[in-house]
């Protein structure tokens, strides 16, 4: 199936206020048409009033919305068209698969005949072939949460927004159906927007990710850009583990650091994948003084865990047939990593 009305958002300087609560504070980014955005923060982030305001059941407090350039602020929820899947799935528990995907387009009043061809392809779409005339109560949380999608999407419409649809599942079935949804989008084309506290989750369906925080927009980038070149402390430290070292007048302890970039001083941010082990200070390179607090071993890795320079913990991740064997706790060591793999943020 090719989809053609994928749509374009603008948002700018969007606010939103409950009494004295500051749910969101000048929200300003572009979805492109045909984008898999995630909005992605903890919880009380604004993640999902900002989804709540794009959808039409919130108004913004100040702001404006355009889609495809046009304002929609004032639009209602009804006359944008889009397609939404919750949490809870939302489907009609007295209606068959094929009667709950069949309602939208009975509501635009299509014919019969278009019904019934749009509902099989949707059906055969998700996987749910044979299971057309069971009802929600008889199928799985997988399958239920496939025919929302497939509902959602029966209409065809230019955006589609999701609500943590996985969070109810399972870890193996969420893998599944991030895989069915990076599938969908690829075949349909529509513009979606996804939210989620997940950061895996984030990282594997985005094209950018929106990184939310106390209603302020934190970043907006693709998944490698965010996790690797973070433009704050909270996306760092919030996207999986990051060592923090302080950088003074471009030293730590004394040891001059190399950097890529401007700038000597502040926080310097290093993932610890990137980061390696070496049983003897080295004669170049960026490297710090660390003690072997703890180490776990994971199968084909291995986590260390570290107090580094001025008592900061640390930890790294190595391959464990590059781990040094009859490592201990209470080892002296020190980490390094290569220039390029420092942030200063």
């Amino acid at each position: 199936m090719t989809q053609t009305r994928a749509a374009e958002i603008g948002a700018t300087g969007i606010g939103k206020r409950f009494g004295t609560f500051t749910a969101l504070e000048d929200i300003s980014l572009t979805i492109a048409r045909g984008e898999f955005l995630t909005l992605l923060g903890p919880s009380g982030s604004g993640k999902t009033t900002f989804l709540m305001i794009l959808s039409g059941f919130e108004p913004p407090t100040t702001g404006t919305l355009t889609l495809d350039g046009k304002d929609m602020t004032g639009m209602p929820a009804e006359s944008r068209g889009f397609g939404m899947v919750f949490q809870g799935y939302a489907l009609f528990p007295h209606m068959t698969v094929a009667e709950n995907i069949a309602f939208p387009l009975k509501v635009q009043r299509r014919s019969s005949a278009q019904i019934r061809a749009r509902v099989d392809q949707m059906i055969e779409m998700v996987g749910l072939g044979g299971h057309g005339h069971k009802r929600p109560a008889g199928l799985s949380g997988g399958q239920q949460q496939r025919v929302a999608l497939a509902r959602a999407l029966a209409y065809e419409p230019p955006v589609m927004l999701f609500d943590e649809p996985f969070s109810a599942l399972d870890r193996n079935l969420r893998a599944q159906m991030q895989g069915e949804m990076r599938r969908l989008h690829r075949e349909t084309g529509t513009t979606f927007v996804f939210v989620t506290h997940d950061q895996e989750e984030a990282l594997t369906l985005s094209s950018r990710i929106a990184i939310f925080d106390a209603g302020r927009l934190q970043q907006l980038a693709p998944p490698r850009e965010v996790y690797e070149r973070p433009e704050n402390r909270f996306v760092a430290e919030f996207l999986g583990d990051i060592n923090i070292l302080t950088l003074k007048d471009g030293q730590i302890e004394g040891r001059a650091i190399t950097l890529p970039g401007a700038g000597r001083s502040g926080d310097l941010a290093i993932r610890p994948e990137y980061m390696g082990l070496s049983l003897a200070e080295p004669a170049t390179g960026n490297a710090v003084p660390a003690t072997l607090l703890d180490l776990t071993y994971l199968g084909a890795t291995t986590k260390l865990e570290l107090r580094g320079p001025g008592g900061a913990a640390m930890v790294l991740s190595l391959p464990t047939a590059e781990t040094p064997p009859g490592l201990a706790p209470g080892a002296t060591l020190w980490a390094t990593w290569a220039p390029e793999r420092g942030v200063l943020l």
